[in-house]
């Protein structure tokens, strides 16, 4: 049995341990700039679970330009960030769209 703990074996190579404080800052344009650099941008779309606890998490997305993503469902709230660029969202029967 390995000392390395069961989280840390499925890590992605380029992500930070865990963090366990209540104060937690990203470099942001760093971790897009990690993301662009991973062989899965190519798909046009890529992302990186920043934070992960039982009742949140906080998800950096990257996407190309027209890129859509299939229907998505979850049992938790969600809030979306632009950060450049322009989103369409569909939710609740709503249409968002954001710069």
């Amino acid at each position: 049995m390995s000392d390395t703990p069961e989280h840390e074996s499925h890590r992605r190579p380029h992500e930070a341990p865990p963090t366990a404080g209540p104060y937690v800052e990203f470099d942001l344009p760093a971790e897009i700039h990690r993301l662009h650099a991973e062989t899965t941008w190519s798909t046009g779309h890529n992302a990186r679970t920043l934070i992960k606890y039982d009742d949140f998490r906080v998800v950096l997305t990257a996407l190309q330009a027209s890129t859509r993503v299939p229907e998505h469902r979850t049992d938790g709230r969600i809030s979306v960030h632009v950060l450049s660029g322009h989103i369409q969202v569909r939710a609740s029967g709503r249409t968002f769209s954001r710069r």
